[in-house]
């Protein structure tokens, strides 16, 4: 996914909400409680799957949890255009701060936290 494809969905999105007239429902508040709850829909996917069937899912079940990845993904980047954060950007920059936080010497093979690294 590239920046140009970032910045079409970011438009879609925009003329999306103005021709139903939600701007004013989308406050940066509003949005990230449906990226919550829509994550949460994501989550409901999965929460009583043993951990061989979450990654055997039927072509129903990934279609399900595509349209969730979705849903999130699209608030997200809602979001992202409401408080004007560059979230391609701000992705790259995560990234490299969370090598820092999580060298390879340290936490290859390991889930702990970086504090306790």
């Amino acid at each position: 996914m590239s920046d140009d494809d970032i910045a079409a969905l970011t438009v879609a999105l925009r003329q999306f909400a103005k021709d139903r007239d939600w701007d004013p429902f989308h406050t940066p508040k509003n949005l990230a409680s449906a990226l919550i709850v829509e994550a949460g829909e994501l989550l409901e996917h999965f929460q009583w799957l043993d951990r061989g069937a979450t990654e055997d899912l039927s072509a129903r079940q990934r279609e399900a949890v595509a349209m969730e990845i979705a849903d999130v993904f699209l608030y997200l980047i809602r979001l992202a255009d409401k408080l004007e954060v560059d979230l391609i950007g701000v992705a790259r920059r995560k990234l490299e701060l969370n090598a820092l936080k999580y060298p390879v010497a340290l936490s290859r093979g390991t889930s702990k936290k970086y504090t306790d690294l």
